[in-house]
């Protein structure tokens, strides 16, 4: 029989289950020379061991050299991330492609941060590409995917 693990006994924030202020970036980056699934391997359990403290929950895409992450949660806690992550020597040229802050309920409420594979990091791009904005971002895109083009 399974145990029925309630959201206050999960790892998640408890507060990952109500409806609040959220605060989310999005960005991608190329994992710099070197690096390998071993060390983001290591990136994921950081994170699973320091998010559910700050609220933050998210997903990162990880594959052919190039990280995607979403990241959401109180707006301090989330920058003061991102600044961490932005000097983190694992990636370079990162970029960020959106941020919002409003009253919603969590996209990623369970995930404290899940990988999701290479297979899916071109749909994740491509999709970004349809949604940006700005033309910072969209030459972004278009260069990551490129990347993606590039590497297959």
């Amino acid at each position: 029989m399974t145990e029925y693990v309630s959201p206050t006994s999960a790892d998640e924030p408890d507060s990952a289950f109500e409806e609040q202020l959220l605060f989310n970036l999005v960005y991608c980056s190329q994992v710099s020379d070197g690096i390998g699934q071993t060390e983001v391997d290591a990136i994921v359990a950081t994170a699973r061991r320091f998010n559910p403290a700050l609220g933050i929950t998210g997903v990162l895409v990880f594959g052919s050299g190039v990280f995607f992450q979403w990241i959401e949660g109180p707006k301090t806690n989330v920058l003061e991330l991102v600044n961490r992550i932005e000097a983190d020597s694992r990636h370079k040229q990162m970029t960020i492609l959106s941020s919002d802050e409003e009253i919603r309920e969590r996209i990623f409420p369970t995930w404290d941060m899940e990988l999701v594979g290479a297979d899916d990091i071109r749909d994740v791009l491509e999709d970004a590409l349809h949604t940006a904005q700005e033309a910072k971002n969209v030459d972004a895109l278009k260069g990551l995917i490129k990347s993606l083009e590039d590497h297959s």
